[in-house]
């Protein structure tokens, strides 16, 4: 038995099954690039009072869930538990918002939250992210959306849908708060719920207990009491995602987890995860940055899950990712059948093909079976006959079809055949 095991609540990839973590990261992180988004590598820590600040002092983000630890200078640090308040910091930081605008990017990793661990529910998560800043036009809400649909049905994914609403904006928010609080203040509340009326009430709203599903089902809806303003922002973007063919379901009872949303909030929600079914969501954020000392700028973004995503196409039966780890496999027979295969792997390489060989002086049939195991379309076998006949055999492993090939040809010979 091992003497270490992975921490509890960990997710670990690893072959051939990590082919298709692989897969996900680099298709939804490719719908990106395609919309023109920048690559932005982050810190996995940041200073504690960043998320505090940026995420919500009173949301379960920040009281309940960050690691959080001081560092040997005596600096509170926590792992960073998501993605945007990381990328605005940065922003600011560097002055990457006095080019030209909307700023947009795109990133990927891990990220860290204390849960009871579950199917899809993970205290290292992993996801893709985009943010675009400075525009505040419901065009580049749509296109935020837009860009993670694409994502998903690159994977070949069909059983996620959207839901959507609108958050509202600063003239709307404060009345619509005063609403929810009455009416919250109204029903018989454990005395934690309580506390949460009074700091964000919104989050009631997203209680999953039945018992509070209940209570809370009359209460009003944001989407009920929007400013003429966020009413018409939000009719835009429905528009625009009906233009881009983008198809959406309203949930008027949606809240998101995190304090920075206005205006466009929305999720991709997976029915075949249970409980754990949302897969990536996201929203507009619109005072945000100037929360954290910048200009009032706005923006919008999304966070994917990998792992739910993962999860989600084993759950629909969809197979991405090349599992298998190579196109050609090297079979020495001998010392010197090694140092000249070794070479020629090293050239297939540099050619652009994935080339393993068999170390360990392997005979024939366990080198074989090693060739198989390994996924590859070809096996090259060399032995002191084939050096003496300066030749080397080229094997086609599904059909067990065999040639000799000249040593001086390989490369590209093996580059022909792999070409069919």
């Amino acid at each position: 038995m091992s003497m270490f095991n992975a921490p509890k609540g960990i997710p670990e990839y690893y072959p051939p099954e990590s082919a298709r973590f692989l897969a996900v990261r680099d298709t939804l992180g490719e719908a990106a690039r395609r919309a023109g988004y920048g690559y932005i590598e982050l810190p996995l820590f940041e200073d504690t009072a960043l998320f505090a600040r940026g995420v919500g002092e009173s949301t379960d983000v920040v009281t309940k869930e960050m690691y959080t630890f001081p560092d040997q200078g005596g600096r509170s640090i926590t792992l960073r538990p998501e993605g945007t308040a990381g990328v605005i910091r940065s922003v600011i930081e560097h002055g990457l918002d006095r080019g030209q605008l909307p700023l947009k990017l795109y990133y990927s990793g891990a990220f860290f939250r204390y849960e009871r661990p579950q199917a899809g529910r993970y205290r290292q998560l992993q996801q893709v992210g985009v943010e675009a800043i400075g525009v505040d036009d419901p065009a580049l809400d749509a296109e935020v959306i837009a860009v993670a649909d694409e994502g998903y049905r690159r994977l070949g994914l069909t059983g996620h849908r959207i839901e959507l609403t609108s958050l509202g904006d600063s003239t709307c928010r404060p009345e619509y708060r005063v609403k929810l609080q009455e009416f919250l203040r109204g029903l018989p509340l454990d005395e934690e719920t309580r506390r949460r009326v009074e700091l964000n009430p919104l989050r009631v709203l997203d209680d999953k207990r039945p018992e509070v599903q209940e209570m809370v089902a009359d209460a009003p809806l944001m989407a009920d009491h929007l400013s003429e303003q966020a009413a018409e922002h939000y009719e835009s973007v429905k528009a625009h995602l009906r233009d881009l063919g983008v198809p959406f379901t309203e949930n008027p009872r949606l809240v998101r987890g995190l304090d920075y949303y206005t205006k466009t909030t929305f999720e991709f929600v997976h029915d075949g995860l249970g409980a754990q079914s949302g897969i990536g969501g996201g929203g507009r954020y619109d005072g945000l940055m100037a929360d954290l000392g910048g200009s009032e700028l706005s923006g919008v973004g999304f966070g994917l899950g990998l792992d739910r995503t993962v999860l989600a196409c084993e759950v629909e039966g969809v197979s991405v990712g090349d599992e298998t780890r190579c196109d050609v496999y090297c079979v020495p027979l001998g010392e010197q059948g090694k140092r000249r295969l070794v070479s020629i792997a090293g050239q297939l390489r540099a050619a652009g093909l994935r080339v393993d060989v068999s170390y360990g002086g392997k005979g024939l049939k366990g080198a074989m079976k090693a060739a198989d195991r390994s996924g590859a379309r070809y096996a090259l076998v060399l032995g002191d006959r084939d050096l003496e006949a300066d030749s080397v055999q080229l094997k086609e492993l599904a059909t067990g079809e065999q040639r000799s090939v000249s040593l001086e040809d390989v490369v590209e010979q093996v580059r022909t055949v792999l070409a069919r």
